[in-house]
């Protein structure tokens, strides 16, 4: 804390800039769109133990707020969550903004990564950023009308014209898709020879979901590559802000579709930082237990989809058919199996079932040979080793500019795990190690991942030996009902429970992001609330964006089979990257 206020004390001398306390904690300072610049290259270039990642860039539309106390006059904000990785400390620097489609610089040149957070801003809030070298569209298809984001902006199908697509409509859309080398700033030849521009999807096999990737080739070589996003985009931000607290934990578990649980937490944990709630020590174990079950579910998804996408055909089928154990499990727990929307505020649905312990000894000793096997047969094989072993090499610099966090990160050498280094739901109490590669290439983020998964059968290990008793839900009044017992006694309590079933709790106005490591890296939820029983503002800080906004660079020189393993070795999802 001492050095978080000195740093604060530092931006108020030099910048003069205003300081916010929210209610995670995070030092906040407001800055205005001209010195916004200098701030931000003075954080990451110029202190001591900088703030090196971009972990975040997003908005916010002021214009129906009501709770704003000591915040600048503002019709819109621009918000730059950095975090240092030396210090284990954030920072977010905000930006008031007046007009009803105002502007502000790039800092493209100091983050490469700001680029398609920047797009974003622009596709969602209309906020322009003079000076990015390709303002266009990132989520929402180029013929798109309006800026999703802003409160004016329907939410809701009804509020809508129903959707029509004539075909003088259709052959318009068509041709804006045409892909123009020119508007990406890429020259048709060189030196009298002509590029071939090839379109990899959006329906490849190998792209793990629908992604368009344009390769800029020189024969088979890679010259560049252009990611096509958005196909997946679903609006789940926006859901966040009409949905109630409550009713918004499903749509969660769809963002990483292969998480699961490991979705709801981060969510979870920000809702209850803002309304102050603490989770009972059996609930936040039970949280930990489902979080690593689906950490080794994804992991095994990915292992076995790599492995095919290698050229092992073999491996996806044990894989699957370890998972299914897994899912059982998760299924007797939750009654739903890749979309669980067990955990609660305040902790989870219900109390473990029947014979869980019996059922999760028996995974435990199964699965390490399993392991084991794997190794052998993928791991150890010649050919998989010659695929990916110097394909996609990226340092610990280099992950860091880019905003790569997880197993991608930790293949480079870097021991980063948010379990370890900024401990939550109960993971300081427990014993596991931090797995980490030395050349940061595709083969490195294999072995990660692979001794992940022992790590987490250590967890979970530790988690049925010294499950808790007590309660498996918070007491606290906007976690839980009042009891049947009081509601039939007063009329008071029974309004209190019929308001908090029918319109959920009301959060007090704050913001907050408690993120987590998830199973591709850090996801993070970064809230808003304005006194409501809804969210004002949710944005969804995922890992696979920055992951695919970095292939390009990753790419540039190998061939298009290095490419497809590439892409499995980063383990994205699509609706990932495109929410």
């Amino acid at each position: 804390m001492p050095d978080t206020s000195k740093m604060l004390d530092q931006l108020k001398t030099r910048f003069g800039a205003s300081v916010q306390t929210t209610s995670d904690s995070t030092p906040t300072a407001w800055v205005s769109a001209a010195a916004v610049r200098g701030v931000l290259r003075w954080l990451k270039h110029e202190v001591s133990r900088p703030y090196s990642m971009l972990f975040d860039l997003t908005g916010i539309d002021e214009r129906d707020r009501q709770y704003r106390t000591g915040q600048p006059a503002a019709d819109f904000t621009v918000v730059y969550h950095l975090m240092s990785l030396e210090r284990n400390a954030d920072i977010r620097i905000k930006v008031p903004l007046t007009g009803e489609f105002p502007s502000i610089g790039t800092i493209v040149d100091l983050w490469p990564s700001a680029n398609w957070y920047e797009r974003e801003l622009w596709d969602m809030f209309g906020i322009k950023v003079s000076g990015h070298p390709c303002l266009r569209r990132i989520l929402c298809p180029p013929w798109w009308e309006g800026h999703a984001l802003r409160r004016e902006h329907p939410a809701r199908a009804t509020e809508m014209e129903p959707f029509t697509l004539p075909d003088s409509r259709q052959d318009e859309y068509e041709r804006e898709m045409q892909f123009r080398p020119e508007d990406w700033g890429l020259a048709r030849s060189e030196g009298g020879d002509e590029f071939m521009f090839l379109n990899l999807g959006p329906h490849h096999p190998g792209t793990h979901g629908v992604l368009r990737l344009v390769l800029q080739l020189r024969d088979e070589q890679i010259v560049n590559v252009v990611p096509d996003i958005g196909f997946h985009h679903r609006g789940a931000e926006k859901m966040g802000e009409r949905q109630s607290w409550h009713t918004y934990i499903p749509y969660t578990d769809r963002v990483d579709y292969l998480g699961g649980a490991l979705n709801e937490l981060p969510y979870l944990l920000t809702v209850e930082r803002l309304a102050g709630i603490d989770v009972p020590p059996r609930a936040a174990m039970i949280r930990v237990l489902l979080c690593e079950l689906y950490r080794i579910s994804s992991h095994l998804v990915w292992f076995g989809t790599f492995a095919l996408d290698v050229g092992h055909f073999s491996a996806v089928f044990y894989m699957f058919n370890d998972r299914e154990r897994i899912m059982e499990f998760t299924q007797a727990f939750a009654g739903a199996r890749l979309h669980p929307g067990c955990f609660r505020i305040g902790g989870v649905a219900d109390d473990l079932p029947i014979g869980w312990a019996s059922k999760l000894e028996d995974f435990i000793e199964y699965f390490p040979k399993r392991l084991r096997d794997y190794e052998k047969m993928i791991v150890n094989n010649r050919i998989f080793k010659a695929r990916t072993k110097g394909v996609g090499r990226v340092t610990t610099a280099q992950a860091i500019e880019w905003g790569m966090t997880g197993p991608n990160l930790r293949a480079t050498g870097l021991p980063y795990d948010l379990r370890k280094m900024r401990p939550y739901s109960g993971y300081e109490h427990l014993e596991f190690d931090i797995p980490t590669g030395a050349s940061g290439d595709s083969f490195d983020r294999a072995c990660v991942r692979i001794e992940e998964m022992r790590q987490s059968l250590r967890i979970i290990e530790q988690c049925v030996k010294h499950m808790p008793g007590g309660d498996y839900k918070s007491r606290h009044p906007l976690a839980t009902p009042p009891l049947k017992q009081h509601t039939m006694q007063d009329i008071e309590t029974l309004i209190t429970h019929f308001l908090g079933v029918t319109y959920g709790p009301v959060i007090p106005p704050g913001e907050a992001m408690v993120p987590v490591e998830a199973s591709k890296g850090i996801n993070g939820y970064y809230l808003i609330s304005d006194g409501q029983n809804w969210s004002y503002r949710t944005r969804i800080r995922t890992p696979s964006f920055p992951h695919i906004q970095m292939v390009p660079q990753m790419a540039q020189g190998l061939m298009i089979a290095d490419l497809i393993v590439i892409l499995g070795s980063l383990d994205y999802v699509l609706a990932d990257v495109d929410r």
